[in-house]
């Protein structure tokens, strides 16, 4: 049985892609740093802000033949006015915590010339973007994606990402309405996007892709881009 670890897994796109996983008949391992009613597979509740003890907790779930990196955090704040406790738990969890999680989880992989990274990112990283550190640690995930699907791909590891649009999320229920707005008219279809859908684009990207699929970035947007 292969094993997936999941971050963000308590709710969302997170437990969308954990539900993914255990109907393929995948062992789950859902971590976040806290759970509301739904929990798939074994129940991992860790605070990503504490990157220095990642590399621990990977090496204590044993081999994981897939690592999805989706847990995030978005505060609307003001672009001159954002606290600097917001902007320190954005940087540590968007994007610090991905990349330490990826250190850690790719040494197995490596040795065993096996294994699959999906990074979840956002139509955020190609523009410019209201919450700032938000757009900033988006970006940098596809630039993470990119480096190290390079230093990966030698040994049979692949790393991609995923830039998911407006999706039904607490995430995107905290937005205001004129932001909700703007996204939605540039829209194709004009509604936002199921966590469902994102999920079975992870899915494909940690399971069954093409080898030759490598850091690279599946838009699933519906032709999103924040104005």
């Amino acid at each position: 049985m292969k094993t997936v670890l999941v971050t963000g897994a308590g709710r969302g796109i997170g437990l969308a892609t954990a539900k993914e996983f255990a109907a393929a008949g995948w062992r789950v391992l859902s971590l976040d740093k806290e759970f509301d009613a739904d929990v798939v597979g074994e129940r991992i509740e860790f605070d990503l802000r504490r990157t220095s003890a990642l590399a621990d907790l990977v090496n204590s779930l044993g081999e994981l033949d897939t690592l999805v990196n989706n847990a995030g955090v978005l505060y609307c704040d003001p672009i001159d006015a954002i606290p600097e406790v917001h902007r320190t738990e954005i940087l540590a969890v968007n994007l610090e915590a991905p990349a330490a999680l990826i250190a850690a989880a790719s040494a197995r992989m490596k040795a065993r010339r096996s294994g699959r990274i999906v990074n979840v990112a956002s139509v955020a990283a190609f523009t410019g973007h209201p919450d700032l550190w938000y757009g900033i640690t988006k970006a940098g995930i596809l630039n993470l994606t990119k480096s190290w699907a390079r230093a990966l791909g030698p040994h049979g590891v692949l790393v991609n990402a995923v830039a998911p649009g407006p999706t039904k999320t607490q995430m995107y229920d905290q937005l205001p309405q004129s932001r909700r707005d703007g996204v939605m008219r540039s829209v194709y279809s004009g509604r936002a996007c199921e966590p469902e859908e994102v999920a079975r684009a992870i899915f494909w990207l940690g399971s069954n892709c093409p080898d030759y699929v490598n850091g690279s970035t599946l838009d699933v947007n519906d032709g999103s881009y924040p104005r």
